[in-house]
């Protein structure tokens, strides 16, 4: 079983999803992909449940994330759902450090490395995009190699948004 809550954020409505201790899902309302792994997980619609400990911890973080503060996300109890390559992928967005970006060429190059295989940015790519923890597991400081803002699922407007909050250097990047 899963439940849900909602959180108002500056970007607008924030859904929240736990199976009741960890954090499994987090999604801007309406955006690509929205609730696709709990959905796949379940068959069933979320639960409305506002009082579970671990939306306080996600929402107490989410104030302090909207106020300009840095909370570490270690402190959060996270599981997203999905493949071992997505997990891998959702690991390393997680290891980017508060206004820093990466791209996704570069997060090829280190999966390959540790795994011996090829990997393309493509592939990467999609597993960022499936992420289904967003701003928390940090997806939106990914970018282009030449400094493309591209491929943010819940679009391009929130991802500047979410990279300005953080002080990020917006004049080496275009749309």
């Amino acid at each position: 079983m899963f439940y849900c809550t909602e959180y108002e954020s500056p970007l607008g409505t924030v859904v929240m999803a736990s199976d009741g201790e960890y954090l499994n899902g987090l999604w801007l309302e309406g955006q690509k992909y929205f609730a696709d792994s709990i959905k796949k997980a379940t068959k069933k619609e979320m639960i409305e449940n506002s009082n579970l400990s671990v939306f306080v911890l996600v929402k107490k973080w989410l104030d302090d994330y909207f106020a300009g503060k840095k909370p570490a996300t270690d402190t959060l109890p996270l599981k997203p759902l999905g493949s071992d390559f997505r997990q891998r992928v959702w690991q390393i967005l997680c290891e980017i450090p508060y206004g820093k970006t990466i791209t996704y060429g570069e997060i090829a190059k280190r999966i390959a490395k540790e795994s011996g295989k090829k990997m393309s940015a493509q592939a990467v790519g999609g597993a960022v995009g499936h992420n289904p923890i967003s701003i928390i597991i940090p997806c939106h400081r990914v970018v282009g190699t030449n400094g493309n803002l591209t491929g943010y699922a819940g679009g391009i407007d929130k991802k500047i948004k979410l990279l300005s909050l953080e002080n990020v250097d917006m004049s080496k990047f275009f749309i």
